[in-house]
C-alpha cells in the first residue's frame, strides 16, 4: 500500500463541500434558549441534567444551608467511601491501593485480606495477551496515537474470545476483569511498537503477575524495569483517583448509552476509550503540559508574579499559547471551590518535586493555580467558583515519573477502566430501555426538486 493513498488526501473538492456543510448545518444558539434545549444535557448554570441512578460514586460540589444551595468544598465517594480516606488508608498502611479501588466500585465493599489477596491473585492470572497478539496485532500496525492503537486492541480481543457477546452477569464480568488486567500491557506494548516504528529500540517486557498495576506499568515502560518503591506509590494513588467520577463524565455516559443498546464488553470499552481521547477530558493533562512549556519560554522569570500574570492575562484574551482563551486545568464542570482529587495530589507533587529536585517547577504551578483562580474569577461572569482541578497536577505527575506524554491518557484510561466496568455492571442489571434521548427539529420544510432541475 503506498504511504500517502488517495483516500487520505484532501482535496479542494472536500474542502468546498466542508463549507457547504458548515453552511447548513449551523443552528442559532438562541434556539437552545427558545426552545429550552439542555445544550450538552446542561441547564444555563451548568449543572447536569439528571439521566440516571447509581450507587457508584458520588460527587458533592454544593449543600444546603438555610434552604439554601451553596457551594462547597469538593468531596468525591466511592460507594459512599470518601476518597480522601482511601488514599489515607493505604497510605498509613504503606502499599498500593488501586486494585481494591476497582474491587470497592466492582462488587460494592471493600475486600479483606483474603478477599484482596484473592483479588489481586485473579488479576495477574489475567495479566496477558493471547499468544503473538503482540507481534500479530500491536506490532504489526503502530501508531503514535496510543488511544487509537488501544481501541484498535480492544476491539480485537473480542476475536479471540468465544463468548464476546456474551452478556450475561457473570462473563460481563469476567471480561471486565480482563480489561482491567490488560489495558496496562496493551497501552505500554502500544507505545514502544511506535517507539520502534520511529526507529528506537523495542524492548517488550513480560508482566509480572505479583505486581500491582502501578509497579507492572513502570516495569513494563522502563528499559530496565526499575523503579522506587516511592514512585509506583503515587503512580498508584493517580490511578485511585482517576479511577471513577460520577455516571456524568462524558466516557461513563457512554459506557451508559452503548450498554442500553445491549453490546459487547469490547465494543462498550472501544467507546469509552473513543470518548476519553478527547482534550476536553481525559486529554486534558496533555494540554496543561504544553501550557507550562509555553510559558516557559515566555515568562523569563518564573518567580516574577507580574510577568507570570501577564501571561496568564494573554491566555485568557486568546493572545498566548493555542489561543483558545483558556488556563488549561482551572475550573471543572461540577467543582468550585475545590478538586477533592486535585487536593489530594497535590501534596505528592510538593514531595515528589522535591525529590527529583524541581521545586522551582512546583513553585510556578502553585503560583498559577493562585494567580489564574483570582484572573478567571476577577475577569469572567462565572456561575460558580473556580478552582485547579486535577488534570493540573497529573500531567507534572507523570512527567516527573518519566512517563511519556502519549501515555497520559491511556493511563487515564487503565484506571477509568475501573469506574466504566462498575457502570456497565449497573447498566445491564438495572436498564430496561435502550437510552434514546429527543433532538428537535429545527429546520426548514423544503420540496424535493427533480435532478434534471437542480441548478
Amino acid at each position: 500500500m503506498a504511504s500517502n493513498p488517495d483516500y487520505i488526501k484532501m482535496t479542494p473538492e472536500i474542502k468546498a463541500m466542508a463549507e457547504a456543510v458548515a453552511k447548513n448545518s449551523s443552528i442559532d444558539p438562541e434556539d437552545y434558549v427558545r426552545y429550552d434545549v439542555k445544550r450538552g444535557l446542561r441547564d444555563l448554570n451548568g449543572k447536569g441534567v439528571v439521566a440516571g441512578l447509581t450507587e457508584i460514586s458520588n460527587i458533592v460540589a454544593k449543600k444546603m444551608v438555610n434552604g439554601e444551595e451553596v457551594s462547597c468544598e469538593g468531596e468525591l465517594y466511592y460507594r459512599g467511601i470518601n476518597v480522601k480516606d482511601l488514599v489515607n488508608g493505604v497510605l498509613d498502611e504503606g502499599r498500593f491501593g488501586f486494585e481494591e479501588t476497582a474491587h470497592l466500585l466492582l462488587l460494592g465493599a471493600l475486600p479483606n485480606k483474603w478477599q484482596n489477596d484473592t483479588f489481586q491473585e485473579m488479576l495477574g492470572n489475567y495479566r496477558s495477551l493471547p499468544n503473538n497478539f503482540v507481534r500479530d496485532v500491536i506490532l504489526k500496525s503502530p501508531s503514535g496515537d496510543i488511544m487509537n492503537s488501544l481501541a484498535r486492541s480492544v476491539l480485537t480481543l473480542a476475536s479471540y474470545d468465544d463468548s464476546a457477546d456474551d452478556i450475561s452477569l457473570p462473563n460481563v464480568l469476567r471480561q471486565c476483569l480482563q480489561m482491567l488486567a490488560v489495558f496496562p500491557l496493551l497501552s505500554v506494548y502500544g507505545y514502544q511498537a511506535y517507539n520502534y516504528k520511529e526507529g528506537k529500540s523495542l524492548f517488550i517486557h513480560a508482566p509480572d503477575q505479583k505486581l500491582s498495576t502501578a509497579e507492572n506499568i513502570l516495569s513494563l515502560l522502563r528499559v530496565d524495569s526499575s523503579y522506587s518503591f516511592w514512585e509506583a506509590h503515587v503512580l498508584d494513588i493517580c490511578l485511585m483517583l482517576h479511577a471513577e467520577h460520577g455516571g456524568g463524565n462524558n466516557s461513563t455516559f457512554t459506557t451508559h448509552v452503548v450498554t442500553s443498546s445491549g453490546t459487547d464488553t469490547y465494543s462498550c470499552m472501544a467507546a469509552a476509550l473513543s470518548s476519553l481521547k478527547g482534550p476536553r477530558h481525559g486529554g486534558a493533562n496533555i494540554k496543561v503540559i504544553r501550557m507550562f512549556e509555553d510559558m516557559k519560554t515566555v515568562v523569563k522569570d518564573w518567580k516574577d508574579e507580574d510577568e507570570v500574570r501577564r501571561y496568564l492575562q494573554d491566555l485568557l484574551e486568546k493572545k498566548a499559547f493555542d489561543k483558545a482563551g483558556l488556563i488549561y486545568g482551572m475550573g471543572h464542570a461540577v467543582y468550585s471551590l475545590s478538586d477533592p482529587r486535585a487536593d489530594v495530589l497535590r501534596t505528592f507533587v510538593e514531595k515528589l518535586s522535591a525529590e527529583k529536585g524541581r521545586d522551582e517547577e512546583y513553585a510556578l504551578y502553585s503560583m498559577v493555580e493562585r494567580l489564574g483562580t483570582e484572573l478567571i474569577s476577577g475577569g469572567r461572569k462565572i456561575y460558580k467558583g473556580v478552582s485547579a482541578n486535577i488534570d493540573f497536577y497529573s500531567g507534572f505527575v507523570y512527567h516527573m515519573l518519566d512517563l511519556p506524554l502519549e501515555l497520559y491518557t491511556p493511563i487515564f484510561a487503565v484506571a477509568r477502566v475501573a469506574g466504566w466496568s462498575a457502570h456497565r455492571i449497573e447498566e445491564l442489571i438495572n436498564m430496561s430501555k435502550i437510552i434514546r434521548p429527543a433532538y428537535k427539529y429545527v429546520g426548514s420544510t423544503q420540496p424535493y426538486v427533480p435532478l434534471a432541475q437542480r441548478g
